[in-house]
């Protein structure tokens, strides 16, 4: 009889926790986008908690497969940071490759298992599940992984475990179905790079708020730059090959760039690069490194090489006039850029 009230007050404990997580889940959706963290971020590390709670587990991550890079990584993590992998590698890119749930209780001698993060921090996994997690098309975009189990002599059960977190990993599955859509439509298709909506979501949610900051005063620059004679280039070589040198182009911008750049499409042949904490004369000095690179490479398409210039025009950006404004400024200057023969950086 004891064991039976200790087993109801377990499962009145757990449902409690289940509640609570739910509850903070609502309200987390119910935020609007000025309070909302970045994403859905937090609903992320919400879900990761409660997949963490219904196995019983002492860590748990939330994995995302970005494919457009190629990559694993953790999105939400509950006891470690964000981790990134290469797709199709550790236990969670065999359990997405394998389309099925893997249990170990043995990493260290498990062959897919990365034990560099515990070498670094000093953990000791002792137990691992992972479960693929799967869109409404029945795709698989990332997984989950709880570490640890706390109970049951610290082993996960494959049917029981697996059941308890389909609901974590069910609600995750939407979210990053939903995520994923989004980030699609921020992205150029052509390119892989960011699109004219990817600018302004990125400005609204970045760079916009360090130009308003009254606490210090901090330089935002861009400048906008757009292929010379590109209408040649289409009808000279064919539009796969116009493809072909706006996929060199902008993998040129994008490579090159710094982390808290940002470069995207911003339509047809042109490309805008925004920079944080930089001011004119910085900006122009970048400008011009980038129109080097593109005049010195050569964009290989079938047995063709083709080669193609740039201008640009360069601004900082005046926080008394929309970014609208702004922009006008600088391809004001690009075309004083194509007036003056091209293949230069204007930036007064």
């Amino acid at each position: 009889m004891m064991e039976t009230k200790k087993t109801e007050r377990s499962a009145e404990e757990l449902l409690n926790q289940i509640f609570e997580i739910t509850s903070n889940l609502y309200q987390e959706m119910s935020k609007d986008d000025d309070t909302a963290d970045n994403d859905h971020d937090a609903i992320f590390r919400l879900l990761t908690d409660l997949g963490r709670t219904l196995v019983n587990a002492d860590r748990a991550s939330f994995w995302k497969w970005d494919k457009r890079k190629g990559e694993l990584w953790t999105t939400a993590a509950v006891g470690t940071g964000r981790i990134t992998i290469p797709e199709g590698t550790g236990l969670v890119g065999k359990a997405l490759a394998e389309k099925r749930t893997i249990i170990t209780h043995d990493p260290y001698n498990h062959p897919d298992f990365n034990a560099n993060v515990d070498k670094s921090t000093g953990y000791v996994t002792k137990s691992i599940l992972v479960m693929p997690i799967s869109n409404c098309k029945g795709e698989f975009i990332g997984a989950y992984q709880a570490i640890n189990k706390l109970d049951n002599d610290g082993k996960f059960d494959l049917e029981e475990d697996t059941k308890r977190l389909s609901l974590a990993a069910f609600i995750c599955g939407i979210t990053l179905e939903s995520e994923s859509f989004l980030d699609d439509s921020l992205h150029d298709k052509l390119t892989g790079i960011k699109n004219r909506m990817g600018f302004y979501n990125d400005y609204n949610k970045t760079y916009a708020k360090i130009l308003s900051d009254v606490t210090c005063v901090r330089s935002v620059s861009l400048f906008i730059c757009d292929i010379d004679f590109f209408k040649k280039v289409n009808d000279t070589y064919g539009h796969n090959a116009g493809d072909a040198v706006l996929r060199n182009v902008s993998g040129i911008l994008s490579r090159n760039a710094r982390g808290c750049d940002g470069v995207y499409r911003w339509g047809g042949e042109e490309f805008i690069c925004i920079l944080p904490d930089t001011d004119k004369a910085e900006a122009a000095e970048i400008a011009e490194r980038m129109r080097l690179l593109v005049k010195d490479s050569v964009c290989k398409f079938e047995d063709l090489e083709i080669k193609v210039t740039m201008s640009f025009g360069v601004t900082c950006l005046d926080k008394n006039l929309s970014i609208e404004d702004n922009i006008k400024v600088a391809d004001e200057r690009l075309y004083h850029a194509k007036e003056r023969g091209r293949n230069i950086v204007i930036s007064e």
